[in-house]
């Protein structure tokens, strides 16, 4: 993953140590199980046509998460000192106030979650299920419990598969685009 000074969203794959946590480094809405509820629309996309009144709330769940972890980024750019240290990402040599790297830490964050965690992955996922659907819906012979949870499964399998390529995507696009414009 980029590695990128403003790209205070990335998700780590190893839950931190006891250490790591003491440090400061320790971010509870990536690196504790509070994480996958940025998944929670994609599991309500799988389900929309069992539940379909699950999926304005999994939309919810999971943007509400997206903003909170955009106030935590915020938050721990105001928690830096003046000299640097404490718990928070920034720059050294970025001249800016504290208020104004706050304010692009959480505009990032919030851009990238709400990319990376809900819109596209709800996309795709929508995608997948609906092809899906469309599929068994034409394929003769099929026992009903398959026609009805096929689409749902491969919605639910295929999350795993699409979580870090859509990363990747939203990493790249944002690092050729807005990351260039907020670091004048």
């Amino acid at each position: 993953m980029t590695k990128h000074p403003m790209a205070t969203h990335l998700h780590q794959d190893a839950p931190k140590t006891d250490d790591e946590q003491k440090s400061g480094n320790y971010n509870i809405f990536r690196d504790s199980l509070l994480r996958y509820c940025g998944y929670a629309n994609e599991v309500g996309e799988s389900f929309r046509y069992q539940y379909p009144k699950f999926v304005a709330p999994s939309y919810a769940l999971a943007f509400g998460y997206c903003l909170a972890d955009s106030i935590s980024a915020g938050y721990q750019e105001l928690s830096v000192n003046e000299d640097g240290g404490n718990e928070g990402s920034s720059n050294k040599h970025d001249t800016r106030s504290k208020e104004t790297r706050a304010a692009i830490a959480m505009f990032d964050t919030l851009l990238w979650q709400s990319l990376a965690s809900v819109a596209i992955p709800g996309g795709v996922i929508n995608t997948i299920v609906r092809a899906t659907r469309f599929t068994v819906a034409r394929t003769a012979g099929l026992p009903l419990a398959v026609t009805t949870w096929a689409p749902t499964v491969m919605g639910l399998g295929s999350i795993p598969f699409i979580i870090h390529p859509i990363d990747e995507c939203v990493d790249f696009a944002l690092d050729n685009s807005t990351r260039k414009f907020l670091e004048c």
